[in-house]
């Protein structure tokens, strides 16, 4: 495995943001760690590549232990973390420079590993890092961290802040790559993205809900969900959370998902209790899974617990 974590834990005073966590991530594998803010992903990160260390359990990483040989995978690991954290002051060229500098290599050893990449800076590669724009920021620093040919990739929250476009190209990049056998680790908070990776992990406060393929995650859910609209969305939200058998309620996009802990449940007595409630140009139908879907039952009942 590239990638083995066993029982690993870690507290901030009483803060627990990283429990118990275990899993695994193949060789060549594009694994993604997905979850919201605070859910544990950037302390789990920092523990992997030698940042910090666990108070309970072991990881290795390209087969070395994460404590007892972190010099070995320091070299053998590429981390761009959440946070641009380049030379805002070093032009593109200079800071691609340094990096491989630093692990004792050059930019022309290993040019055809960020070829694709650097093309698009390139005709920037005189301008200061800190004048670049977001999208540009995320490629240098893809390449800083590939420079010198890693055999794993951590990438905490690449594409937090980055425009849609740039997120597009950011994971066309990211398959291109996982195609030259390099091991992917990356976390995010979009649910849009776990369905690019071949794995993935739901976390939530420190826990992992479930590790699975996208599809099989989605396919495993079997509660039927339905699109719910009305004119007034807040009073249709209360008033579903009022329903009597009413599971759950959230905001997904321009309708309301929602579920009922009935087996037997009729769409129209929910219609017609909308009607009673005032509610105008009612729209129920019955929808497909979505991943968020997953996560939210999967946090709710973690919460419940």
């Amino acid at each position: 495995m590239s990638i083995s974590v066993n029982n690993i834990s870690k507290s901030y005073k009483t803060l627990k943001a990283v429990d118990n966590i275990t899993f695994e991530v193949a060789e060549g594998e594009l694994f993604g760690l997905i979850g919201p803010d605070g859910a544990g992903k950037t302390t789990l990160f920092r523990i992997l590549t030698t940042l910090l260390i666990a108070d309970e359990g072991n990881a290795t990483v390209a087969d070395y232990d994460v404590v007892k040989e972190y010099k070995s995978i320091r070299n053998s690991v590429g981390y761009m973390p959440g946070r641009f954290s380049l030379y805002q002051d070093l032009t593109v060229e200079e800071n691609l420079a340094f990096f491989a500098t630093i692990f004792g290599t050059t930019i022309e050893a290993n040019y055809d590993l960020i070829k694709d990449i650097y093309v698009q800076i390139e005709p920037f590669k005189k301008r200061r890092a800190g004048k670049l724009s977001g999208g540009m920021k995320q490629k240098l620093a893809l390449c800083c961290a590939l420079i010198h040919k890693p055999k794993v990739l951590f990438l905490d929250e690449p594409t937090t802040g980055v425009d849609p476009v740039s997120r597009k190209e950011f994971w066309d990049m990211l398959k291109r790559l996982k195609e030259k056998g390099i091991t992917i680790l990356v976390s995010t908070p979009y649910m849009d993205e776990a369905a690019l990776c071949d794995r993935i992990a739901l976390i939530q406060d420190g826990k992992i809900l479930e590790i699975n393929t996208p599809q099989n995650i989605v396919t495993n859910y079997k509660k039927d969900i339905y699109n719910v609209s009305t004119l007034d969305t807040y009073k249709l939200i209360e008033d579903l959370k009022r329903y009597p058998s009413s599971g759950s309620v959230y905001a997904f996009g321009e309708y309301i998902h929602y579920t009922d802990i009935q087996d037997d449940f009729n769409p129209n007595d929910l219609r017609n209790y909308l009607s009673q409630n005032n509610h105008n140009q009612i729209e129920i139908h019955i929808t497909s899974a979505t991943i968020e879907d997953v996560f939210m039952e999967l946090a709710s009942s973690n919460k419940s617990k």
